[in-house]
């Protein structure tokens, strides 16, 4: 994660995190009126630009794409305490694509073949969970909303607007960067750039701990530690039993309950 930190020491990369900002919140503020949970969460298109912006811009786009999510809140009406963690989530939203892109491949992004497509939606699906479970789990322990509710949203909200629209704009904006000397690893000194310590370990790590902080978290929410919240209804009036191996230790709290795995997220997140 150095390279988070000596970024800023370049005025391009410092300008990137201007733009990249700037590009996010200017498409989120007008979804604003089209709220999926009114004041916290809404439709997000914007939600493709923390991504590819990752991946050309490197720590530049994850810096701007928590400046920009903290703008839309400000300037739509969102503001809260809750911001301040969806500043950390969309930070990881725009940190782990770039990353991970590098751990796996050296191949540059944007042509797509079967293997490449699925390699980047393997890392924005990391990504987003990333951002759903640190939105969901802040605001759980504000009380605004449950885990099991916003967690998942957030996640698929992610995910599903990147999937979509990032194969599309990609290959067009990375050709444009590339041809103006703007990729990150073209405006910063290699020396600034870290390789990761450990990153093939912190890779599983990071997949563990996002996984198991989206299950933990929705199950804990929904109560499934507590023996009368066992029955968990379904649509069309079906409902499935959780087996007694699934249910949480009784007493658990989202907060305490993800703790652990919060902590091997960010453990993952400086290893990588």
């Amino acid at each position: 994660m150095r390279e988070a930190i000596t970024m800023w020491k370049y005025t391009r990369m410092v300008v990137l995190v201007a733009l990249t900002a700037a590009m996010y919140a200017a498409v989120l503020i007008p979804f604003k009126l089209l709220p999926i949970i009114p004041g916290i969460t809404e439709l997000r298109p914007a939600n493709v630009f923390p991504v590819i912006c990752s991946l050309m811009f490197g720590p530049a786009g994850a810096w701007g794409a928590a400046f920009g999510n903290l703008i839309g809140d400000l300037m739509g009406g969102t503001y809260g305490l809750g911001s301040y963690f969806g500043m950390i989530g969309n930070f990881l939203l725009g940190y782990i694509p770039y990353r991970l892109w590098r751990m796996l491949t050296s191949k540059e992004p944007g042509a797509w073949s079967p293997a490449m497509l699925a390699r980047y939606l393997y890392v924005t699906l990391l990504a987003s969970i990333a951002c759903g479970v640190t939105v969901g789990w802040g605001l759980d322990i504000l009380g605004l909303v449950p885990f099991h509710v916003l967690g998942p949203l957030i996640s698929i909200n992610n995910f599903v607007t990147a999937a979509i629209l990032g194969p599309l704009l990609l290959p067009v904006l990375y050709k444009r960067v590339k041809q103006w000397g703007l990729l990150y690893h073209d405006v910063m000194d290699p020396a600034d750039l870290s390789r990761g310590r450990l990153p093939h370990l912190a890779h599983v790590v990071m997949v563990l701990a996002l996984f198991g902080s989206l299950y933990a978290g929705v199950s804990i929410s929904l109560g499934l530690n507590e023996e009368a919240a066992r029955t968990i209804p379904l649509l069309f009036g079906l409902e499935i039993t959780a087996p007694e191996s699934l249910l949480m230790p009784a007493g658990a709290s989202v907060g305490m309950g993800l703790l652990p795995l919060m902590v091997l997220l960010v453990i993952a997140c400086l290893l990588i």
